[in-house]
């Protein structure tokens, strides 16, 4: 009777064995693909560097850009799945003087990339899909794939959709959704929305009440009413500013600058 038991069980646990065989192979290519990403990215983070300081096809930055490229294939060999892999690889095509660049092939791979879901490529098209081409009617798909890296969070589409949104381009006017945009791309660093975000609040544009509900939910009971008490729009402009002066924007700190001269005149008046 046991042995029947355990005969019966076996197929379901050599099943399991076989998924868990499956899932480590998996992993340990992941692993591998990324190591050969970093050192593809170190690689470019040199050539970076060093590029304003020298002509775009210096021959001394072929060593570097070979080595970024080799490593990103690498990566694709080992995983062909990997959206990064494919998403650097398509810059070295389209950006960089590295040899047997081709503009086609990076083309096929950004939009491969951006079709499996990478933020940074989604964006990357969207932006390259702006280029007005009296041929080509491309506004709508450059719309669609900057919505795409929104739903991602990515902070350059937020800001990007922030600004169709302010100026009515290609969609139409909405202020509302255009302060979010700008809000939430700021909370992630972007220096760009955050001067944006706070110059409109010094102009007097009303926050929309979806955006105030949605900070409300995230605060503390104890945050919530020092953020009631406090809900001024030269303050939140303020803390715009700071966001943008602590990324090391010039912008951000002559703003911070001229509001508090503004405050210290007002106070003399």
């Amino acid at each position: 009777m046991l042995s029947s038991y355990f005969v019966k069980r076996l197929p379901r646990s050599s099943s399991h064995f076989t998924k868990f065989r499956q899932l480590r192979w998996m992993h340990s290519r992941n692993k591998q693909a990324m190591e050969f990403i970093a050192k593809g990215w170190s690689a470019l983070k040199e050539v970076d560097r060093v590029i304003d300081y020298c002509e775009l096809n210096d021959r001394r930055l072929i060593p570097l850009l070979r080595t970024a490229k080799e490593n990103f294939e690498l990566a694709l060999e080992a995983d062909n799945s990997n959206t990064h892999a494919r998403y650097w690889l398509s810059k070295l095509h389209l950006k960089y003087h590295v040899p047997g660049a081709c503009k086609a092939v990076g083309a096929a791979l950004l939009v491969e990339a951006a079709e499996m879901g990478n933020p940074d490529a989604q964006y990357e098209l969207g932006c390259r899909l702006r280029v007005e081409n009296e041929y080509v009617q491309s506004a709508q798909q450059a719309f669609y794939y900057l919505e795409k890296a929104v739903e991602q969070l990515h902070p350059g589409a937020l800001y990007l959709l922030g600004a169709v949104y302010l100026t009515g381009d290609c969609v139409k006017h909405d202020m509302a959704s255009a302060l979010w945009c700008f809000h939430r791309a700021a909370e992630k660093g972007h220096t760009g929305a955050a001067i944006a975000y706070g110059s409109l609040l010094l102009k007097g544009v009303q926050v929309p009440e979806s955006l105030t509900k949605f900070n409300a939910k995230r605060r503390s009971k104890a945050a919530k009413r020092i953020a009631e008490s406090t809900l001024d729009p030269i303050e939140m402009a303020k803390e715009q500013f700071q966001i943008a002066a602590k990324a090391g924007c010039d912008l951000g700190l002559k703003w911070l600058i001229r509001i508090e001269e503004e405050e210290k005149h007002r106070l003399d008046s």
